[in-house]
């Protein structure tokens, strides 16, 4: 098949138009006319990433991460540009998905609410036409030390930032998340009775803010948007099989998380 087919396939659910303004989506390497017999799905294009679909004979990348930010101005070799001449000297083609999955239905917000067990789930941030980035909902009564110990649990882990004054443990029944980097939305999740606002890359003097306005919040860092792959190959591979689609589905193994913790 060939890649156009494929992808059309995927705006059928997670449209591009659904992008916040300004973001980055769509085919960002390659072309879309090229048959294609195997399809990565990762969160980041970084060198080990690249390396492995590579050595996987990957013909097409599903990213949620943007390999190109910024406009290039040439294309020698260095470092960050080896990542891209790599992938054209292998004819691999990238197509990114950011703050369109983000946002759809049934996309990263809502898979992070089922395995927090979110419950009467609403739009966090209103973007157009009904549709909205993060969701806020209620959950069983715990307190802030038990749900962040679930969170951590849940998104395996190594440490988990409490934003919090005094060792303060509440109990909490009604919190909001977003994806990523969602520190700028909090005060929606304040409007909206949130107790605790689960995100990541929150700076240090936007934490003083939240708990000055009266909001707790988690911050579980940016890659436990890594479910991005397993529920994307899940949901790529059931098309796959209702379309009678000669094609395999696999996910990255090789992470892209630039931090750890001792």
């Amino acid at each position: 098949m060939k890649a156009r087919e494929f992808i059309d396939k995927y705006e059928s659910y997670c449209p591009q138009e659904l992008s916040m303004e300004g973001d980055i989506s769509g085919l960002q390497v390659g072309s879309l006319d090229k048959v294609i017999k195997k399809v990565m799905v990762t969160l980041d294009v970084r060198e080990n990433m690249v390396a492995e679909a590579i050595k996987n004979g990957v013909d097409l990348i599903i990213t949620k991460h943007a390999l190109i930010f910024r406009p290039l101005k040439d294309l020698t070799s260095s470092p960050r540009t080896d990542i891209l001449l790599e992938l054209v000297k292998h004819d691999i083609a990238v197509y990114v998905s950011h703050t369109n999955i983000d946002i759809v239905p049934d996309g990263l917000n809502d898979w992070f609410c089922d395995l927090l067990a979110i419950e009467d789930r609403e739009i966090l941030t209103p973007t157009t036409d009904g549709y909205g980035i993060g969701r806020v909902g209620n959950i069983r009564p715990q307190s802030l030390e038990d749900l962040a110990l679930n969170v951590k649990s849940v998104f395996g882990l190594d440490s988990i930032r409490l934003v919090r004054y005094d060792g303060a443990n509440p109990t909490i029944s009604r919190v909001a998340i977003c994806g990523g980097s969602g520190q700028s939305f909090y005060q929606d999740a304040l409007a909206k009775g949130a107790q605790v606002y689960i995100t990541g890359d929150i700076y240090y003097h936007t934490a003083q803010d939240m708990l000055t306005d009266g909001l707790l919040a988690l911050d579980p860092g940016h890659y436990i948007e890594v479910l991005f792959i397993e529920k994307l190959v899940e949901k790529m591979t059931a098309w796959k099989l209702e379309a009678g689609w000669d094609v395999e589905i696999i996910p990255s193994q090789a992470s892209t998380n630039p931090f750890s913790h001792r």
